[in-house]
């Protein structure tokens, strides 16, 4: 693993961030993505929202420079999340890891949530890694495989004084 960092996403990343989400193993994996990941007119439409949303910060994780994935902060129904996309290319290294690292640096609200598709082994590694935990699992539809899967929300909880 190279040297990994967080910079704001800009216009200039949306082609490289595109072509990450439409691969075909990476949206199995995410399960909850696009109902079309090859509709670019709607995945334009989907980040200009995002960029638009006060509560949004979109990072583009790098490692020795070049483009790996990206990371985002949110607020969805009252509930600051987080999500992480890494690009095939930077599977298993820790890029992951290190990359939820510094944003949950970043991000000083607790708790912090989290959801995955149970079924994403190397996803709950990660979150497990940084100390998410399971607070709980329910089947939701998921876009990326046209059924529903089990979804698991994790959550970094406040740190306890004295622990």
């Amino acid at each position: 693993m190279g040297h990994i960092e967080l910079r704001g996403m800009d216009e200039d990343d949306d082609d490289a961030v595109f072509e990450m989400m439409r691969d075909p193993d990476a949206v199995a994996m995410t399960a909850f993505t696009a109902d079309d990941p090859d509709d670019r007119d709607a995945f334009d439409a989907w980040l200009a929202s995002k960029r638009a949303a006060p509560s949004v910060a979109l990072h583009v994780v790098t490692e020795s420079g070049g483009f790996a994935g990206t990371a985002a902060a949110f607020t969805t129904d009252g509930d600051r999340e987080v999500s992480f996309w890494i690009a095939r290319h930077a599977w298993g290294r820790g890029v992951a890891s290190a990359a939820l690292r510094l944003l949950i640096a970043r991000e000083p609200e607790r708790p912090l949530f989290a959801r995955v598709p149970a079924h994403n082994a190397a996803a709950i590694a990660v979150l497990t890694r940084v100390g998410f935990t399971e607070v709980s699992r329910d089947p939701a539809y998921a876009p990326g495989l046209g059924r529903d899967v089990d979804e698991v929300v994790f959550a970094l909880l406040p740190a306890v004084d004295g622990a």
